[in-house]
């Protein structure tokens, strides 16, 4: 079984970290566009109830509180239909290449990278895919996560796991980018 392994930096600010959990808790559901985009209006309208806003605890984080077999893992073989079944972006119409998600930080915060990747092996993973949610490679994502991932394979040696490239100018992240501008555009600045 694959896991999937949502890696963030860590921060004091309890927003950056609820992004990571939110990010893990979409792609457990495959990637719902339509679940992400309610989140950011929500934010935006300063629903503070509304789903994609931080938790009181988000900067604390329990791994209690985002248990991915009661969070919406997914499952490849559900046969599970429309947005929720879309992986990545939307654009195709299979199931995710994971079957399970955890969110883990690398610094400040729990869980850690040993947290997350210890609740994949529990939920039955032996394969990880880890991705930093990070805009750009720097030390953190070629020396310090490799490493913490190495040392959390140490602990569980029937598992293997990969890592995937941090952002960067993926043509997602343009198109993203190039959505929030086209958005600013179409408001009125302050006067």
């Amino acid at each position: 079984m694959r896991g999937l392994l949502v890696i963030g930096h860590g921060s004091r600010r309890d927003e950056a970290n609820a992004m990571v959990i939110e990010l893990a808790r979409a792609l457990s559901r495959g990637g719902d566009p339509a679940y992400e985009e309610a989140s950011d209006a929500g934010a935006a309208d300063g629903d503070t109830a509304g789903p994609g806003t931080a938790s009181p605890d988000a900067g604390t984080f329990d791994p209690g509180t985002f248990d991915a077999g009661t969070a919406g893992t997914t499952s490849a073989g559900t046969g599970a239909t429309g947005a929720a079944s879309q992986a990545g972006a939307g654009t195709t119409s299979t199931a995710p290449a994971w079957q399970a998600v955890e969110p883990a930080f690398l610094d400040v915060v729990h869980p850690d990278i040993a947290q997350g990747y210890a609740a994949l092996v529990r939920a039955g993973c032996s394969e990880i895919i880890a991705h930093p949610f990070f805009l750009f490679e720097g030390n953190h994502t070629t020396r310090d996560i490799p490493a913490a991932l190495a040392a959390a394979q140490a602990e569980h040696p029937t598992t293997r796991w990969t890592i995937t490239r941090p952002l960067g100018l993926h043509p997602g992240v343009v198109q993203a980018v190039r959505a929030r501008i086209d958005d600013a555009v179409g408001r009125p600045g302050p006067d």
